[in-house]
């Protein structure tokens, strides 16, 4: 925040309407959104598996396969680390406890536009 102030509490119902109509900016902490999604999405769960049969292909002769799976599990987590902000966002438009949360952790900080 640029005053140092601490920002007035925006509920969730207002931050859906507001966004939609341009009252409200929002601010993302990129980093802790990436581990936040991560975690919530259970990414690591996906994406080792996909990775580790991967390996497994191409350690068994299916070169071309195996490249393929591990090249897809590498480009899915990128991906979704890369889109982690929006992904945020979608998150906590969709549900008020995300939005709790995330405005609580400061994940994602919500800001009435003036006037």
């Amino acid at each position: 925040m640029a005053d140092g102030a601490f920002a007035e509490y925006v509920a969730h119902e207002e931050f859906r309407a507001g966004l939609a109509a341009g009252r409200v900016r929002v601010v993302v902490n990129p980093k802790l959104a990436r581990r936040y999604v991560a975690q919530r999405l259970m990414l690591l769960v996906i994406v080792m598996p996909v990775i580790g049969a991967g390996i497994a292909l191409a350690l068994t002769g299916s070169t071309w396969a195996g490249a393929g799976l591990v090249a897809f599990g590498v480009l899915l987590n990128r991906v979704v680390m890369w889109q982690s902000p929006w992904i945020l966002l979608q998150m906590a438009l969709h549900d008020p406890r995300v939005y709790e949360h995330v405005t609580h952790e400061w994940l994602l900080e919500v800001l009435r536009h003036p006037g």
